[in-house]
């Protein structure tokens, strides 16, 4: 009796992460109307989160600096380029050559739209008699929030287009749960950001990953084999 073929496998959907990123995108433009509206709850809870973190960076010194080495060095925006360049080259030479291109100019749409979006909100960051940190340009959106976001979802990407092993894919992902909730909190905790530049960053970030994600499922992973020599 002869056996019948198993059906053919369908190719990954991109609706997944499609409307994730519509759903985060459409959150980011939500927020981005109540700063620049400075909507009262949102700017009251800003306040009062920035003043109880402030009370506390200002007399545990330690902690304090501990926090800013993890800011300044380990989670800096230029950190996390670099460590994304690193796998890109890597991925790169592999034969990766499109999800590497891809990853690549999705973090350099992120910075682009980083830059973008403060010069156009000019939103004011928190002020203090005695500050424990500084920082440069406007507040809205967290640059290092936005930037950690968007290294580690495509880091994580790549892992899974790259066909990773699933402990590295593991790895990937917790290490980059604690570094995009960690700087979050080191750029309120140390006074440079308000909450809702953290969230915002957060959003935007996540949303360009997803975004990326489907656009190269719909795109970029379906041009010829031969087109781009990978």
């Amino acid at each position: 009796m002869p056996v019948a073929p198993p059906p053919a496998r369908a190719p990954a959907p991109v609706f997944g992460p499609a409307r994730a990123g519509a759903a985060l995108a459409a959150l980011s433009g939500l927020l981005l109307v109540l700063v620049a509206a400075s909507w009262g709850p949102l700017v009251s809870l800003d306040r009062t989160v920035a003043d109880r973190l402030h009370r506390v960076a200002v007399t545990e010194r330690g902690f304090t600096h501990a926090n800013r080495v993890l800011t300044d060095w380990v989670w800096d925006t230029w950190t996390m380029r670099a460590l994304l360049a690193a796998v890109v080259v890597a991925v790169f030479v592999r034969g990766g050559r499109r999800p590497a291109l891809w990853a690549a100019a999705t973090s350099a749409l992120g910075t682009l739209v980083q830059q973008t979006m403060k010069a156009a909100l000019g939103r004011e960051r928190p002020r203090w008699p005695d500050p424990v940190d500084s920082a440069s340009y406007a507040a809205f959106p967290s640059g290092h929030a936005l930037t950690v976001t968007v290294t580690f979802g495509l880091l994580l990407w790549l892992a899974a287009a790259r066909g990773a092993r699933p402990a590295v894919r593991r790895a990937v992902a917790a290490a980059g749960a604690v570094s995009v909730l960690g700087v979050g909190f080191t750029r309120v905790y140390l006074g440079v950001h308000w909450l809702s530049d953290v969230v915002g960053g957060w959003l935007i970030g996540a949303a360009l990953v997803c975004l990326s994600v489907a656009a190269y499922g719909r795109w970029g992973a379906n041009r010829p084999r031969g087109a781009d020599g990978a």
